[in-house]
């Protein structure tokens, strides 16, 4: 299970060192991708052929479908850690999340986020009371 959050800086090639804990989980080959609420999202490749799988079963006939496997699909690439334990982030998608220095890199179960340091900041303020309705609808229940 991918846990914690972590603070590093991007360097000028676009590189950024993954922690150990998370490198370990994700395996010697992952999928990093444009996440949702302008983050990246970087999968192990079993996590990614299971959602592979299921986003190939959507109906393409509906617009939502084709729309979301060309978000998901379009800003996707295969990664590697080099020997200090850094991935190469494509420009395209650390322009996609903002990522110029500053990131914070987030275990959120099955998947690790990148964020912009100040986009992360924003997003947990913005969402503060957010969690709290969530916390008790999921308590509801029964979580």
């Amino acid at each position: 299970m991918l846990l914690g959050e972590y603070e590093h800086n991007i360097d000028s090639k676009g590189r950024v060192a993954l922690p150990v804990k998370l490198r370990e989980d994700l395996g010697t080959s992952f999928i990093i991708t444009k996440g949702l609420d302008g983050c990246l999202s970087v999968y192990a490749l079993e996590q990614w052929h299971l959602l592979e799988s299921k986003l190939a079963s959507l109906p393409m006939s509906r617009k939502t479908a084709r729309d979301y496997t060309r978000f998901f699909f379009g800003g996707a690439s295969e990664c590697e850690c080099d020997k200090q334990g850094r991935i190469s982030i494509p420009a395209t998608l650390r322009k996609y999340a903002g990522l110029e220095k500053e990131t914070v890199i987030v275990g959120v179960g099955n998947r690790v986020e990148i964020w912009d340091a100040a986009k992360w900041s924003a997003y947990n303020e913005a969402n503060a009371e957010t969690v709290e309705k969530l916390s008790e609808e999921l308590a509801d229940l029964g979580i």
